[in-house]
């Protein structure tokens, strides 16, 4: 059973993940007024996105080990300090390279903060309580990517681009109080010395692949330099899986994924979280650049899916208890795959109200899977592994996410060779495909998986039938 402080603490997790997610997207509205006050160009801006992506990509592996060394209360407090202080240092820049390096600061903090906050929620829960806490922790990785555009937009027109980072004063020193007052203070721990090959190799590869796609993104590619980062990248990566596997004290441990639970949470999961992560993208650009929609018009109808995200929520833990992990992945794969596709044969003509239905019903199947995904992940985990899981799960999260704005601009560009009408339904299609592909893994897990997080209840519901 969930006590108070179990779901405190669970609420202080996501409101943490809420500023870091909603800190990684809500700059690219600003990013004309953001140049006009540094006087620079909107596409340098693009940098404030890329540094805080790819300093979260490349600390977060370190967060179990430092978590280990130092214990969650003062990794979390000092991570929190960091945003905050980082956040302020944003708010007074007064060029570009103050700003990225800033932002360099801001995402180290925020590495820290949402993975080590997740271990204490789920690494003492009892395994009937993980749905419940991981339906907390979810909803800021679903709602920070939709809203942010129209607030950014809000907040540039009618204050200025400063408070985009102001606000997260107030909200840091909150979540300080309520982390000195929730989280135990703990011993300091004495893990194995720190991985240095690892952390280097996996720092090179997980920083690669993040700088590779912010290259794709830019309006004009330098493709021989991005073949050049991505081959290096990847290089990194493969000696990196063969090192963890090989050295005696890795950096993560990837015999976790020998857990059949976990290994599909994270290779479905991720498929699942490139979809999640482009098609916020995608939509407002449909709806501006061919539709002539307003920003605010367009992000409006784009909160409708957030609507859905949080109108599945209440029944996410009995739909869990009634029909098992299997079968609401394959439901939420086909349904983010359909509403995928279905949005590519939308026009100007679309009545604003199917357009907002279609929404509501992505949202819903992107919280029922990302729950799914969330929740399934620790279900088989033992104890011991916990801190391992974590990370990996949380490094491949981030990556994928981060991602998937990458795999968006490249699905359009290649539906733009082909026509200019094409180029959308060609982008949201190839979409739905990466969706169906997570369905085929969702297919391969046993009926009964994920049994040790639903419980006794789950029994009782499958007796009542």
């Amino acid at each position: 059973m969930i006590d108070a402080r179990q779901r405190s603490i669970a609420l202080l997790v996501a409101g943490c993940y809420f500023m870091e997610n909603l800190d990684g997207t809500i700059v690219s509205t600003a990013a004309p007024a953001i140049a006009a006050s540094l006087d620079t160009t909107p596409a340098s801006v693009g940098l404030l996105v890329t540094a805080y992506f790819v300093t979260l990509a490349v600390l977060i592996p370190l967060s179990g080990w430092l978590t280990a060394r130092f214990g969650a209360r003062r990794v979390m407090l000092g991570a929190i300090t960091v945003f905050t202080l980082a956040s302020l240092g944003c708010a007074a820049a007064t060029d570009i390279g103050q700003l990225v390096a800033l932002r360099v600061l801001q995402g180290a903090g925020g590495a820290m903060m949402v993975p080590v906050g997740r271990l204490v929620v789920l690494g003492r829960a009892a395994k009937p309580d993980i749905p419940r806490l991981v339906a907390f922790i979810v909803w800021p990785a679903l709602v920070a990517p939709v809203v942010a555009p129209l607030l950014g937009g809000i907040v540039t027109t009618y204050a200025s681009w400063r408070w985009l980072f102001l606000i997260n004063v107030p909200l840091g020193l909150l979540a300080l109080l309520v982390t000195r007052r929730l989280i135990p203070s703990g011993e300091r721990g004495t893990p194995p010395p720190l991985d240095l090959v690892g952390t280097v190799l996996t720092c090179a590869g997980l920083g690669g692949i993040t700088w590779a796609a912010h290259l794709v993104t830019e309006p004009v590619q330098a493709w021989g330099g991005i073949g050049a980062v991505t081959a290096l990248a990847l290089l990194a990566l493969v000696l990196v899986v063969r090192h963890l596997l090989r050295t005696r004290h890795p950096l993560v441990d990837l015999r976790t994924l020998r857990v059949p639970t976990f290994r599909a949470a994270v290779t479905g999961g991720s498929l699942f979280w490139i979809v999640v992560g482009a098609v916020p993208f995608l939509l407002p650009l449909l709806f501006q650049d061919v539709f002539g929609w307003s920003a605010v018009k367009s992000g409006a109808v784009v909160l409708f899916v957030f609507v859905g995200n949080i109108g599945i929520k209440p029944a996410t833990t009995w739909l869990l208890h009634r029909f098992g992990f299997r079968t609401l992945l394959v439901v939420a794969s086909v349904g983010l795959a359909a509403t995928s596709a279905a949005c590519g044969f939308l026009t100007a003509d679309t009545p604003v109200a199917l357009v907002a239905v279609l929404a509501v019903l992505s949202g819903a199947s992107r919280s029922l899977g990302l729950t799914c995904y969330f929740t399934i992940a620790f279900g088989d985990v033992p104890a011991e592994q916990m801190r391992d899981a974590n990370t990996l799960s949380a490094t491949g999260n981030q990556l994928m996410a981060g991602l998937g704005v990458a795999v968006g601009v490249m699905a359009l560009r290649a539906g733009g060779a082909v026509s200019a009408q094409a180029a959308y339904p060609i982008a949201f299609g190839f979409l739905a495909l990466v969706a169906l592909a997570a369905t085929a893994g969702a297919l391969r897990l046993r009926g009964d998986a994920g049994q040790a997080v639903l419980g006794g209840r789950a029994k009782v519901a499958a007796a009542a039938d």
